[in-house]
């Protein structure tokens, strides 16, 4: 592992201020709102209500959330990256930190507006923790995994076993604030898939007639390769050729640009990409 000032002392300063914004959306819209909003914070939030309701005990946030994360976090250090763990465990810590010293405040007591505009809020928090190279801790760990290993967008497969928690929530203190956790937890995942676009894929195919070069440029872009079919243009009948690649989301704007300096008269085609299977790069974590 290597740390420079610069690009390292950034990372730290953003991490700081998201994990003071989750703190912040975790006392102001969260707990006033009663929600759940799934994952370790959420898993955190309903032990801690649970040990107040039924044993009249108050458990510091950053004690459970920390035992959350171990198993999560044994995951992130073995099977993903341990920069990127390291950076996660200091989200983790942080945040915990924050949530118990920062004293709750009131913006809205509409629970509707409070399960879009929080779940919003928490979505933006956990992307722009991605972008930094870590994550908030708990499925988060457990989605990368899924996305590296199995080359697909886990996400909705996340929200899916947060629905879990929430029915568990809502068996205990009702079904009301459970339903409304699932607002929350929806507008967090579509955040998320709007601003953080690493596991998402695209096609691109292009006509042109510089193709080599077209092929270098893709692969100097994204480390991707590409296919060259054979074409045949139907009003000149002239011949042409196809590239065909499928490169990330995240890139893929990177990549146009560059295929367009290569062949300016270029015809790209760019389509979403549902599923992939094969052979894909991803730039692992550090």
């Amino acid at each position: 592992m290597k740390f420079t000032i610069k690009e390292d002392g950034k990372r730290i300063l953003v991490l700081c201020a998201a994990a003071f914004l989750l703190a912040i959306n975790i006392k102001t819209f969260v707990r006033t709102g009663g929600l759940y909003p799934g994952g370790a914070t959420g898993l955190t939030i309903l032990i801690q209500r649970v040990a107040e309701l039924y044993f009249h005990i108050e458990i510091p946030y950053t004690v459970v959330n920390v035992i959350l994360n171990a198993i999560p976090v044994y995951i992130g250090f073995r099977f993903i990256g341990k920069k990127f763990t390291l950076y996660s465990c200091l989200m983790i810590f942080l945040t915990g930190i924050f949530t118990d010293l920062i004293p709750g405040y009131a913006i809205t007591y509409d629970t509707l507006l409070i399960s879009i505009f929080g779940g919003m809020i928490n979505g933006a928090v956990v992307s722009l923790c991605l972008v930094m190279g870590a994550t908030t801790g708990g499925t988060d760990f457990i989605a990368i995994f899924l996305s590296e290993r199995k080359g697909m967008d886990s996400w909705n497969m996340i929200f899916g076993m947060n629905v879990v928690i929430l029915a568990i929530a809502g068996f205990l203190f009702g079904w009301d604030k459970a339903l409304y956790s699932i607002i929350f937890q929806y507008a967090s995942t579509q955040v998320l898939h709007m601003l953080y676009k690493k596991f998402q894929q695209q096609t691109l195919l292009i006509v042109t007639n510089n193709a080599s070069d077209v092929c270098r440029a893709i692969t100097m872009v994204s480390n991707h390769s590409a296919t060259i079919l054979d074409g045949e243009g139907s009003y000149g009948h002239c011949e042409r050729k196809v590239v065909y690649s499928v490169v990330s989301r995240a890139e893929s704007k990177h990549v146009i640009n560059s295929i367009k300096e290569a062949d300016p008269t270029a015809f790209i085609n760019v389509m979403r990409t549902e599923q992939l299977s094969g052979r894909f790069y991803q730039k692992p974590a550090e």
